[in-house]
């Protein structure tokens, strides 16, 4: 008899019972093979897979059912009966019939010829012959730290200490997970032994450098993961032979440069993701080759300068993410090139006017402004983007805006958190939002009278105007023409009328240059040798927005040295010689919001120094030597959201240090000394989201350690630093609020219980050597209960240790095993899980009555 049947054939597994029988299974995704029925043309065997069979199993296949050489279905004589549709044995893979690796009847109703019974006898001989001999070598097949899942492709290699692409996988796989390794370098051809590959993902693996064809061969993936590496830079030839590819993640890498052409091979892809790199400019036509790209995302970056050609080469792009970086003006001529755009985010940039005409982008419905250093809006600065629908302009600086001309399809305008000044030079903006029904939101600043009164509620006889009158911003156009600077730039810089900017950046200058235009409103002075700032370094520069000081050897900066910079926001003074600042060093600069210290050589906080700063939204201090927070270190500093302090030997932290910081959103602190969790420096802070407390030395954490920012705690960094107890009050208050908690890589056993975190979005208990007994089944339940990935292992006793916590069989001995909550308290499902199979079947496979025969 000759049957059809699908069967599937996995390497290593003979002595388990060698076949595992599945309706389901797909032909070519573990070399599954369908074995037809001669009579039956919907059941044959491919060309394509009998070419990459072994000799012996050719032969096998030619002479038992058909031959592989032909595409024709080789055919005996039958009785013409028509059979039952339930008998049928040749069926599509949707079939609902019972699935039987020796079919035993055929469709016509009687018994098949008995020379043919007696050759399958004959056949499964053969076969088992030919599996047990091939068992040895496939066995070899799955490298030794990783997890070759055969039924479905995919290969684990998670945290294995790899140094190198393992070259042992199997050729069939499909997805291969590397993540956590230490690779360095992908060298050329890393992956030619493994051609049917669709998803890669290799984060955190320590990448530096990827050979001009690493990715050869792979002509079948459409997902490339690379996060969280240290790639610097992208070659020419970098991304070769991805011809299928349609997710790129590059984030969190150190991109700097991309050499022109590194995108050219990438014609299917869909996602480009360049988020948190080191990119400062965009040379034209960078993007080349990406015919079909959706979504460009390069938020948090350095951007600085995009080149007019920069977008050219991206007709199907739909959204454009360039937030958090260092522009100053909108790039009007490289968005102008975006005619299929409909997202543009710009947030978080320096930004302080939006020109006349700035935004030409035919499709676009989303702009988002918001948080950046808006001033002053032209009153056509949208004319030429007739489908803009949504205005986002929150958290920006301006005191009012123009009826906005030629906005026709403007839906909604968020004004919300800029400092309106609710006079009658806000009337005509007021009357055209009626005019033009759209939606505002915000409320107004001024005059104390309307103090927090929504602009929708507002009516003209209440918008009134004293004596004298002030202008909406320092920026808004007046009656008379805008006056620019004098034209002219200090010798040997550059100046840009068009956006404002002066730089002076590279010039191997000892002096502050002088001279520069009365309109500048970015000026970069880095990698310069200025040792010293003296007072009144900067005349004229009123309108001076961003200044720009990193890498240039300053150690002293002189009391009033900002005099003058009263519209001052953005202050860079990274790597550089800094140890202390006077309490009049930020005279003169009373807006500054952004202050940028890292890499310097402060041993404590500059006592003073910000009490003149009361506009202070984001202190960087990190990677320098400060040993303490003290109390009166942040005196003054009311507005401070974002506190940045890792890197440095923070030992202590007196119980006072944070008190005036009661707006604190994010406090950094990783990579320090502390060993304990300063719970009462936390005693106040009723805003703060995010702790990240990484790489410090705390080896227990007592009862109610987050208590006093457990409202608002959202994201909690406790990872790598070697945590041996947490007590079982130690999250007490936290709940549903707390979205991510990393807690990689520590010593501890066993944690508390942490059912009721409902809202976790990550949760990571990699490296933690839990002791799977019956004390930790509650965490075993939960666990089985979420939809994450968490990665945790069983680090004892010993016959668990290495094997998930989800799949440890330790568990089955406990109490109350069975009756939880979570599915994973079944026994059942804890045995499915360590099948090569977890599809359910019906009745008892062959491949069990086979196993159970050899035995």
């Amino acid at each position: 008899m000759v049957f059809c049947k699908q069967m599937v054939f996995h390497p290593g597994t003979a002595a388990r019972g060698l076949f595992e029988t599945s309706r389901e299974a797909k032909l070519g995704e573990l070399g599954a093979v369908n074995v037809a029925r001669p009579h039956s043309p919907a059941c044959q065997l491919p060309l394509s897979f009998c070419s990459g069979l072994p000799p012996l199993l050719q032969f096998w296949l030619d002479v038992t059912f058909l031959p592989c050489a032909s595409v024709a279905p080789v055919t005996y004589a039958a009785r013409k009966e028509k059979a039952e549709p339930g008998n049928s044995k040749c069926r599509s893979h949707g079939g609902s019939g019972r699935a039987d690796a020796v079919t035993r009847h055929t469709d016509f109703g009687s018994p098949a010829p008995r020379e043919v019974l007696s050759t399958m006898r004959l056949s499964w001989g053969l076969l088992l012959m030919v599996a047990l001999g091939l068992e040895g070598t496939a066995a070899t097949r799955c490298p030794r730290p990783c997890v070759c899942d055969n039924l479905r492709a995919h290969v684990l290699c998670l945290n294995g200490n790899l140094t190198a692409i393992p070259d042992t996988i199997p050729q069939l796989t499909k997805k291969l997970d590397l993540r956590g390794n230490s690779f360095t370098v992908i060298p050329v051809g890393a992956f030619l032994d493994t051609p049917y590959l669709t998803h890669l993902d290799l984060q955190r693996c320590k990448v530096e450098r990827l050979e001009e064809g690493a990715f050869r061969g792979l002509g079948r993936l459409v997902y490339l993961n690379l996060a969280s590496n240290s790639i610097a830079l992208l070659y020419q030839e970098s991304l070769d032979g991805l011809s299928s590819l349609q997710q790129l993640i590059l984030e969190g890498n150190r991109i700097e440069e991309i050499q022109p052409g590194a995108f050219g091979h990438l014609g299917s892809l869909t996602v480009l993701d360049l988020r948190a790199n080191a990119l400062v400019y965009l040379p034209d036509m960078v993007f080349q080759g990406l015919q079909v790209l959706r979504w460009l995302r390069l938020s948090h970056n350095a951007l600085h300068v995009l080149g007019s050609e920069a977008f050219a080469a991206l007709p199907a792009l739909r959204r454009l993410s360039l937030d958090h970086n260092e522009l100053q003006a909108l790039p009007s001529e490289a968005l102008a090139r975006l005619d299929g755009a409909t997202r543009l985010d710009l947030g978080h940039n320096p930004i302080t006017y939006v020109a006349e005409e700035a935004l030409a982008m035919a499709s676009l419905k989303h702009l988002f402004l918001d948080h950046a250093a808006l001033q002053d809006v032209a009153p056509d600065a949208f004319a030429r983007s007739p489908q803009l629908r949504t205005l986002d302009l929150r958290e920006n600086q301006l005191r009012g805006l123009p009826p906005l001309a030629g906005a026709g399809g403007l839906a909604r305008v968020s004004l919300a958190g800029n400092p309106l000044l609710c006079s009658c030079l806000l009337r005509p903006f007021r009357d055209w939002l009626v005019r033009a029904r759209v939606q505002a939101e915000g409320s107004c600043t001024a005059p104390p009278a309307l103090r927090g009164r929504p602009l929708d509620s507002l009516r003209p006889p209440e918008m009134r105007c004293g004596r004298p009158q002030l202008p909406l911003s320092p920026t808004v156009p007046s009656e008379q023409p805008r006056v620019d600077g004098s034209g002219q730039c200090p010798q040997g810089c550059t100046c840009s009328p068009d956006f404002h900017h002066g730089s002076c950046e590279n010039r191997d200058l000892r002096e502050i240059p002088q001279g520069f235009p009365g309109d500048t409103r970015l000026l970069d002075l880095r990698r310069n040798i200025f040792g010293t700032v003296p007072p009144g370094a900067f005349p004229g520069l009123k309108e001076l927005v961003s200044l720009h000081l990193q890498s240039c050897s300053i150690g002293v900066l002189q009391p009033g040295a900002l005099l003058g910079l009263e519209n001052l926001v953005y202050l860079y003074l990274t790597d550089n010689r800094l140890s202390t600042l006077a309490a009049a060093a930020f005279k003169g600069a009373p807006r500054l919001a952004y202050l940028d210290l890292d890499h310097n050589a402060f041993t404590h906080l500059p006592a003073g120094a910000f009490q003149l700063l009361p506009n202070l939204i984001s202190l960087h201090l990190q990677h320098n030597a400060i040993g303490e927070l003290a109390e009166g270190d942040l005196a003054r500093a009311r507005g401070l959201r974002w506190l940045y302090l890792a890197g440095n030997a923070i030992g202590h932290i007196t119980p006072a240090a944070l008190a005036p910081t009661k707006m604190l959103e994010k406090l950094h602190l990783e990579g320090n000394r502390l060993m304990e969790v300063p719970t009462s420096a936390l005693r106040g802070l009723s805003a703060l989201s995010e702790l990240k407390l990484s790489r410090n030395p705390i080896k227990r954490m007592g009862d109610s350690a987050f208590l006093p920012v457990a409202s608002s705690l959202q994201q909690l960094y406790l990872d790598n630093m070697g945590l041996e107890q947490i007590s079982s009050g130690a999250f007490a208050g936290l709940g549903p609020k707390i979205r991510s908690l990393y807690l990689e890589s520590n010593k501890m056993s066993n944690i508390p219980d942490m059912s009721n975190f409902t809202g976790l979005e990550i949760l990571n208990l990699r490296d933690v050597p839990f002791h799977c007994d019956c004390q930790l089944l509650p965490l075993r339940r939960w666990i089985d209960k979420l939809n994450l990935h968490v990665g945790a292992t069983c680090g004892s006793p010993a016959e668990a240790r290495g094997l998930k916590v989800k799949l440890s069989t330790t568990f089955q001995t406990c109490p109350g095993w069975g009756r939880g909550e979570a599915g994973g308290a079944r026994p059942e499902k804890t045995k499915a899980a360590r099948k090569p199979s977890k599809k359910k079947r019906s009745g008892k496979s062959p491949a069990r009555g086979f196993k159970k025969s050899r035995a």
